[in-house]
């Protein structure tokens, strides 16, 4: 008794659903109906965590607010730490995706990598391994690895092989490559505070709108 009420309350609903959109039920209606929203992870630094900032003016936020202007089921998680570098990425991305994994997850680590001087082979290696241990979790995970660079201070040789990682770990490991998380932010004084180093709310809008431009594609 109890199926059959509950199987003529579906059918209503979806009769209704018919009539108001013309037989067209997105899928973004249906995820958030059912409250199973997509999830997409950004595992990154404190550029991701959006040091000196209030967390809306964080890049993962204004991507989140691009997703649901665009009508699209997923729940953006910001997995920002500030001074992480890509070791401590690897180590934690598995209890960062948990149980229930991601469909989407963004790598914005290795800035850190750089600043201290870590060998590029070896930031090269846990950038492979967080992949690994990402699509381990959710095989049919999209995944987008977003590039960083060094400052000219920091040698020719060691910013060219570092610039070198990101382009060759999308390659091998056949995901997405974003070249620069500070495409037209990087260095300019107007858009990043007093330490040069970590944007300001105008330079994080730039950055999520250059996002915006590969991510809505994948989404």
């Amino acid at each position: 008794m109890v199926l059959g009420w509950r199987m003529t309350w579906l059918k209503m609903v979806a009769c209704t659903l018919l009539l108001v959109t013309g037989g067209a039920v997105s899928d973004a209606d249906a995820q958030n109906a059912n409250g199973q929203k997509k999830r997409m992870v950004i595992l990154g630094d404190s550029i991701t965590a959006g040091y000196g900032l209030d967390p809306d003016e964080a890049y993962p936020s204004l991507l989140q607010k691009k997703i649901d202007d665009a009508q699209l089921p997923y729940t953006v998680i910001n997995a920002g730490v500030s001074g992480d570098t890509s070791s401590g990425g690897l180590r934690r991305i598995d209890w960062v995706l948990g149980q229930k994994g991601a469909d989407v997850l963004l790598i914005a680590l290795g800035g850190n990598d750089g600043l201290r001087g870590v060998s590029p082979n070896e930031t090269e290696k846990n950038l492979s391994g967080i992949i690994d241990k990402a699509r381990a979790k959710s095989p049919q995970i999209k995944i987008v690895l977003i590039g960083m660079e060094m400052p000219p201070n920091m040698g020719a040789e060691f910013t060219a092989s570092f610039k070198a990682i990101f382009p060759k770990v999308a390659t091998a490991k056949n995901v997405q490559l974003v070249p620069f998380l500070l495409q037209g932010v990087g260095g300019d004084l107007k858009l990043n505070q007093p330490d040069r180093i970590h944007p300001t709310a105008a330079g994080q809008k730039i950055i999520a709108d250059h996002l915006w431009k590969d991510l809505e594609k994948q989404l």
